[in-house]
């Protein structure tokens, strides 16, 4: 039984990381595309830059959020104290990344010349 929900937990694990990497890979795409109307239409929008990057960091928000929980998945079923110690590290260092960035994103919203910036 043990072995059968370690074998759907890695399952469902590599689906959740599968989702994440989307989820970025998404956002960059999309923040690139942007990137590239912005290049060719003159004149450029006033705060252009920080309207994609407030967007792009949303996207690379979601896919950390679906990293973090992959990683929980993954070390359910009988973690050794490895394990859990190697959970903690990457959970605080995606916890960390994830306030920062948070953070900027907020800072960005509510700085002057946000005309074009919500989500």
């Amino acid at each position: 039984m043990e072995q059968a929900l370690a074998y759907w937990a890695e399952y469902i694990a590599l689906i959740v990381e599968s989702i994440a990497v989307g989820i970025v890979a998404f956002g960059a795409v999309e923040a690139f595309v942007r990137l590239l109307q912005q290049v060719f239409e003159w004149p450029p929008h006033v705060g252009w830059r920080k309207a994609i990057w407030v967007d792009f960091g949303m996207w690379l928000l979601l896919g950390l959020q679906f990293a973090l929980a992959a990683d929980i998945v993954r070390s359910v079923i009988a973690p050794t104290w490895e394990d859990l110690g190697f959970l903690a590290a990457i959970a605080a260092i995606r916890t960390f990344l994830n306030y920062f960035l948070e953070k900027d994103i907020e800072e960005a919203r509510s700085a002057p010349g946000r005309e074009r910036i919500e989500a």
